[in-house]
C-alpha cells in the first residue's frame, strides 16, 4: 500500500479537509502497512523488533537488509557502504578498532601500512621466488632450509664464525705469528734503514742512505767499532772512545760528575812532561814532594800535621806529648781572636783581663763604660753565695733589682721620714695574698686605707647610715623611698643571687620567676625592643611560642631557614612580594598571589579535597550531590588515557564475538552533547 495523506485543507477550519474518521483512517491504514496486521507496536511489517535501540529480524535466520534505491548507499555515520565497497563519506581515514578476521584471500590495492605485529599462519608467497615458511633465530644454519629466512643476529653470528675460523700463518728468521682474517691486517714493517710501502696488493722495501753498502761511499754516524783495524785515521770533530771524548786538546769523561784517570801500566808511571796546572780543586792522597812547595791562593786539606802541631778536619788544634801550644807573635803583635770562644778546662789568666767595657782586675769588677747588666737565662736566678753578705752603695738612687718574688724581713727608708713608694707597672695591682696589714694608722685623707675599727665605729656604730637602715644582713630605705645604688666611672654593682619584688631571681647568667607556674615577662618600655644581643637562643627540650596574636617573623631582607642539628632542610624567602618554600637547597614551593606553584611532585595520603572534587587513592569524584565530573583539556589538547585497554574482542560471528544486547551504557557529555556508551561483561 502507497502511504495516504491525509488532507488538512488550505486553512483552518475551511471544511475542505478530511473528515476527523477519514483523517484517522488513514491513519490506521499506515500504522497496519508499517507495523503489521497485528497490531504489535514493536514490529514493523511482522518481520523486525525496534526496541530501544535494537532492530531484530524477528523471522528465524533470516537476514536484515538495507537496500537503497539506484546508485545510493547506506551511510553510517561517516561510513558509506555501497554494494560491496565501504567508503569514507567525509573522505577521513576509516578505523577498524577490533581484529578482522578473513576466510578467504585480502587483496590490497594500495600500500599497506602495519604499526602493529602481523602473523601468519602458513606461508608467505611474494611476486617471485620462493614461498617462505618461516624466518628461523639459528646461528649455525644447521637446518640448511630452502623456505626459511635467518635473522639478522644469525647471519651475523654464523658470518663472524666462518671469518674468525680463518687465520694467515707465518714465520719469520725467529718467531712465528698469526693474521686473523676478519678483524686484523698483516703489516710488513720497516726497519732500521729500512721503510717498507704498501699500494694496491704489492708491498715495496726500501732502503734509505744510513744503509752502507759494498760499493758506496758513507758517513758512519755513531757506530761502534769493534776491534777493528784502522789505518792512518784522520778524525775531526769531537772522538768518543768508550767514557771518553777526545775534542781538539780537550780530554773529558762523557758521564756526569764522572772521574778521568790517568794510570801506568804495572809499574809505570803517569808523567806530566811540560808545566801543569790544576783549574779548581785538587784532590789527592798521600803527596810527597822533594824541596819546597808554595802554595799560592787557600789550601783545602784534611787533617795537617805539623811537627807534633796537629790541626784535625773540625779546626782543633792538639800537640803529640802533652805539650804546650805557644802563639806568639813578634815583637808588639796581638793575638786577635774574632768571633765567639767557647773554652773548656781551666782558664789561667794572669794580670788585668778586658771582656769588651768589662774590666776584671783581682776581686774588682768595673765597667769601663756603661753600667753592668747581670741577665740570667729565663726563669733562672742570679744567686749571691756566702754568709751575711750584704750588697752596699753609696746614697744614690739604686735599683735593687726587678723579679716577681721579692723576701725581705724589713725594708726601711733609710732618709728621715722619707717614704717608701711601692708601685706596680701598668695596671697592675698590689696584692697581699689575702692576708692583713697590720697596725694602719685612721685614714686623713679620701684616699687613705681604713683600718675595720675606722670603718665600725663610722657605719655601724649607731646603726643607720643617713637615710638607710642597715640590720644584720638587710639594708633598708625609708618609707616609699627608693634604694639607689651608683658607682663611680665604669664601676658596677655586683650582686649574686638577686631577688627582684619577690618574684624574680637573678643568679649567675639565669632569670627565672620565684612563684610557681608564673609568667616571666620581658618588655621595653614605649616603641621600644627586647634586644638579644647573641646570635644564638638555645634550650635543651621543646621552645613553645604562645601568643594571642600574630607572631611576626622578620628577617630584615634576608632568610628565614630552618635547621636539623646544624644541617639546613628548609628555607624561607621573599620573592617579588610572594612566599617562596626550599626543601634543602632546592625551590619546593612559589606563590603567585592567591595560587601555589610546585617544582615537583606532590603526594597526598588519604583524601584530598580540590575546589568541588574529591581524590581518594584511585578514585575522583564530585563533592556537590548529582553533580556532573568534567575533565577537559586547554586548547587543542585531548585526554589520554595511558593504561593499555583490550581493543580485540573478536570478529563478527566469530565465538569471541561481542553479544548482541550490551550489560549497559555509560552517559558521557563531549563537548556539551550527552552521548552513551555501550559496555559489556569482561566474560
Amino acid at each position: 500500500m502507497a502511504r495516504q495523506t491525509i488532507n488538512i485543507g488550505s486553512s483552518a477550519n475551511d471544511g475542505t479537509g478530511d473528515p476527523l474518521r477519514t483523517a484517522f483512517d488513514k491513519i490506521n491504514d499506515n500504522f497496519v502497512e508499517l507495523y503489521g496486521a497485528d497490531g504489535d507496536s514493536n514490529t514493523l511489517a511482522n518481520n523486525l523488533d525496534v526496541n530501544g535501540h535494537n532492530i531484530i529480524s524477528s523471522r528465524s535466520n533470516e537476514d536484515i537488509r538495507i537496500l537503497p534505491a539506484g546508485t545510493g548507499g547506506v551511510v553510517a555515520s561517516a561510513v558509506r557502504i555501497a554494494g560491496t565497497t565501504i567508503s569514507s563519506d567525509d573522505s577521513s581515514q576509516i578505523t577498524i578498532a577490533e581484529n578482522i578476521q578473513t576466510t578467504g584471500t585480502l587483496n590490497v590495492a594500495g600500500a599497506a601500512t602495519i604499526t602493529g605485529a602481523t602473523t601468519l599462519s602458513t606461508s608467505l608467497a611474494l611476486a617471485s621466488g620462493a614461498t617462505v615458511t618461516g624466518i628461523l633465530d639459528e646461528d649455525n644454519m644447521a637446518t640448511n632450509s630452502a623456505t626459511q629466512l635467518a635473522t639478522q643476529q644469525s647471519i651475523k653470528a654464523y658470518v663472524d664464525s666462518q671469518v674468525t675460523a680463518q687465520d694467515l700463518d707465518l714465520a719469520g728468521d725467529s718467531g712465528t705469528g698469526a693474521v686473523d682474517l676478519d678483524s686484523q691486517s698483516l703489516t710488513i714493517a720497516g726497519g732500521t734503514g729500512l721503510t717498507s710501502v704498501a699500494g694496491s696488493q704489492t708491498v715495496t722495501l726500501n732502503i734509505d742512505s744510513t744503509v752502507a753498502t759494498l760499493t758506496g761511499s758513507q758517513t758512519l754516524t755513531n757506530k761502534t767499532l769493534t776491534n777493528p783495524t784502522i789505518n792512518a785515521a784522520t778524525m775531526t770533530g769531537a772522538v768518543a772512545i768508550d767514557g771518553v771524548t777526545i775534542d781538539d786538546n780537550t780530554i773529558k769523561a762523557n758521564a756526569s760528575n764522572a772521574d778521568l784517570e790517568l794510570d801506568g801500566s804495572g809499574t809505570g808511571q803517569t808523567k806530566i812532561l811540560a808545566n801543569a796546572t790544576v783549574v779548581g780543586t785538587l784532590n789527592t792522597a798521600d803527596v810527597t814532594t822533594t824541596g819546597n812547595t808554595t802554595v799560592s791562593g787557600a789550601l783545602t786539606t784534611g787533617s795537617l800535621n805539623i811537627g807534633d802541631l796537629n790541626i784535625d778536619t773540625s779546626g782543633k788544634i792538639t800537640t803529640d806529648t802533652n805539650g804546650d801550644v805557644n802563639i806568639d807573635p813578634s815583637g808588639t803583635g796581638a793575638i786577635v781572636l774574632t768571633g765567639p770562644i767557647t773554652h773548656t778546662g781551666t782558664q789561667t789568666t794572669t794580670g788585668q783581663m778586658n771582656v769588651d767595657n768589662l774590666r776584671l782586675d783581682g776581686n774588682t769588677v768595673s765597667a769601663t763604660s756603661g753600667g753592668i747588666t747581670l741577665s740570667p737565662a729565663a726563669g733562672q736566678n742570679v744567686a749571691v753565695g756566702g754568709t751575711n753578705v750584704k750588697l752596699t752603695a753609696a746614697e744614690a738612687n739604686f735599683t735593687l733589682m726587678e723579679a716577681t718574688t721579692l723576701r725581705a724581713d724589713t725594708i726601711q727608708n733609710d732618709t728621715s721620714n722619707g717614704d717608701i713608694s711601692i708601685s706596680t707597672q701598668g695596671t697592675g695591682n698590689i696584692n697581699v695574698n689575702s692576708l692583713k696589714i697590720n697596725n694602719l694608722a685612721d685614714p686623713t685623707a679620701t684616699q687613705d686605707a681604713a683600718t675595720k675599727a675606722y670603718v665600725d665605729a663610722q657605719v655601724l656604730a649607731s646603726g643607720d647610715t643617713g637615710d638607710l637602715t642597715i640590720d644584720g644582713s638587710t639594708i633598708t630605705a625609708p618609707s616609699n623611698a627608693d634604694l639607689t645604688l651608683t658607682t663611680a666611672g665604669t664601676g658596677l654593682v655586683a650582686v649574686n643571687n638577686l631577688k627582684v619584688d619577690g618574684n624574680i631571681q637573678i643568679n649567675d647568667n639565669k632569670i627565672a620567676t620565684t612563684v610557681s607556674n608564673s609568667n616571666l615577662q620581658l618588655g621595653a618600655n614605649g616603641s621600644g625592643k627586647v634586644e638579644l644581643m647573641s646570635s644564638t637562643v638555645s634550650r635543651t627540650g621543646d621552645i613553645i611560642f604562645d601568643a594571642s596574636s600574630d607572631i611576626i617573623l622578620d628577617a630584615g631582607g634576608k632568610d628565614i631557614i630552618f635547621q636539623y642539628d646544624g644541617n639546613q632542610f628548609g628555607l624561607f624567602t621573599y620573592a617579588g612580594g610572594n612566599l617562596l618554600i626550599q626543601s634543602g637547597s632546592t625551590t619546593m614551593l612559589t606563590g603567585d598571589g592567591a595560587n601555589a606553584i610546585f617544582n615537583g611532585n606532590i603526594t597526598v595520603p588519604g583524601s584530598s579535597t580540590l575546589d568541588g572534587v574529591t581524590i581518594t587513592d584511585n578514585t575522583i569524584k564530585s563533592n556537590a550531590s548529582n553533580a556532573d565530573l568534567q575533565i577537559g583539556t586547554s586548547g587543542t589538547g585531548v585526554i589520554d588515557i595511558l593504561t593499555a585497554t583490550q581493543t580485540t574482542v573478536g570478529s563478527a560471528g566469530g565465538a569471541s564475538a561481542l553479544p548482541g544486547q550490551p550489560t549497559g551504557y555509560i552517559k558521557v557529555k563531549i563537548g556539551g552533547t550527552m552521548r552513551v556508551i555501550p559496555f559489556y561483561d569482561e566474560s
